[in-house]
């Protein structure tokens, strides 16, 4: 790298000579103002050299403080540092655990506060580790600026949320109705703000970082962001559609680190020496079966199966209903070699259970390379963790980076196979409509099932008074 020095005000590596003068210049005044020009160049010259630094040199991020509680490293003194780190690993995913059902048990909107305080958390550490690694050059407004964009485009993907599922709780707020209804045009009015301040905030020796922080905050936003949205949005499809992806991602977590640990020969990729292939395959049948067991067991409540609605008249989110055919036991007659060997001809099962074979077999599967992303974006800029939020663990980024994965796959595969029109959400929208526009849709719909056969026509009145007499 170069180093700089300040001599006479202008900054130049050591050693550096000074350029010699171009063909045609000029002498006297002329020649003070070419003088300048030059400088002003060579400035830019060097900076440019600054900004493309190779990974090398890329500076050292100071390691992370140990925050393991005292009470555990007095009882687990005595043990070898493996041994130590596999008991406060599954101490602290135990009490993860218990919390997380805690949390299941205090209802939807709950896991919709820890859904959202995790993508905060997610953003927070992501970005940490881009000031510090540009910490040297004082970037301006940067961190205040990438906040912004988070809460920009929080109120963008949320907004719509409440506009799709809160309808008729908009409409008796008149201001909500404000807000909804230009509700693209404000969010796009405050992302413009944001873009004219970072405009504004460009520094002529520091173009290019800028703009690579620019980059960074933005593709943190796709990352943590819009996969949060999706997980939420699951998440109104049924608890079930929420609670089966992450813990098929949290069982091969835990099942390929215990095979790992336990039987691990052969290592898997270089991005991470520790995983090795006899974790990723017992992790791969262990989800598998976890997820059958587990939609089976969560298919027989409507708690789970139900889609997350808001009533306004309890002003609160119910999760009552008829459960769709997904959820109801089907028979399926099994393959000739399953039945030598069950020694049955059929077989009872929830639709859903089948689904769920998918969504383990990704989470299994394609899965952990969001983690060995992460992996390799933590190699690149030299850090073992994204921070060090959970003792044993790391950062709350390093337990998601393959939930946000996952979340974008349930979402897609939901949207593919499995959602058809729904019938609550359609009636929300025609309930903010003007009288005179559902009144239309009312005749629409009752000609349209007049036609098929549903309906029987009403008669008219004088049809009605010529039978009586």
């Amino acid at each position: 790298m170069w180093e700089l020095r300040h001599r006479g005000g202008c900054p130049g590596p050591v050693g550096a000579v000074a350029p010699p003068p171009r063909e045609g210049e000029a002498a006297g005044g002329d020649h003070e103002t070419e003088s300048t020009s030059d400088k002003e160049t060579d400035i830019d010259d060097r900076y440019g050299d600054l900004d493309s630094r190779t990974d090398s040199d890329i500076p050292e991020i100071p390691p992370s403080s140990d925050r393991t509680p005292e009470i555990l490293k007095k009882a687990l003194s005595g043990l070898s540092s493996r041994w130590k780190n596999w008991w406060i690993r599954g101490i602290l995913t135990l009490t993860m655990i218990s919390l997380f059902f805690l949390i299941i048990y205090m209802g939807s909107f709950m896991l919709m506060l820890l859904v959202l305080g995790i993508q905060v958390k997610c953003f927070h550490e992501i970005i940490t580790i881009g000031y510090r690694v540009y910490r040297s050059y004082d970037l301006p407004w940067f961190r205040t600026l990438s906040w912004y964009f988070l809460l920009c485009v929080n109120y963008f993907f949320y907004g719509e949320t409440v506009a799709d599922y809160f309808a008729t709780f908009v409409q008796r707020e008149e201001q909500l109705q404000f807000l909804i209804r230009y509700h693209r045009f404000i969010s796009f009015a405050l992302y413009l703000a944001g873009f004219c301040m970072f405009v504004l905030s460009l520094v002529k020796k520091h173009y290019r970082l800028q703009f690579y922080m620019f980059a960074w905050t933005h593709v943190t936003l796709l990352i943590t962001v819009t996969q949060s949205h999706l997980v939420i949005q699951n998440l109104f499809e049924g608890m079930i559609w929420f609670l089966v992806p992450i813990s098929s991602v949290i069982c091969n977590d835990i099942t390929a680190y215990l095979f790992g640990f336990f039987f691990g020969r052969t290592p898997l990729i270089k991005l991470s020496p520790k995983k090795t292939w006899e974790g990723f395959i017992g992790g791969f049948f262990s989800t598998v079966i976890f997820g059958f067991i587990a939609a089976y067991v969560l298919s027989k409540y409507q708690y789970f199966v139900c889609p997350v609605e808001y009533r306004s008249d309890v002003n609160s989110f119910v999760t009552e209903c008829e459960p769709s055919e997904l959820f109801q036991l089907q028979s399926y007659s099994l393959p000739p070699f399953l039945k030598a060997l069950l020694r049955r001809e059929t077989i009872s099962l929830y639709p859903f259970q089948i689904h769920s074979i998918a969504l383990s077999t990704f989470a299994s599967l394609i899965g952990p390379f969001g983690g060995f992303f992460a992996s390799g974006f933590k190699r690149a800029f030299k850090i073992k963790d994204f921070a060090n939020t959970i003792p044993g663990h790391g950062g709350i980024m390093d337990r998601f980076d393959c939930q946000y994965l996952m979340a974008t796959f349930v979402h897609v595969y939901i949207t593919s196979f499995i959602r058809g029109p729904n019938p609550s959400k359609v009636l929300q929208q025609l309930l903010v409509l003007q009288p005179e526009q559902q009144l239309n849709i009312y005749k629409t719909l009752k000609t349209h099932l007049i036609e098929k056969g549903i309906l029987q026509p009403t008669m008219k009145v004088s049809s009605l008074k010529r039978l009586v007499f």
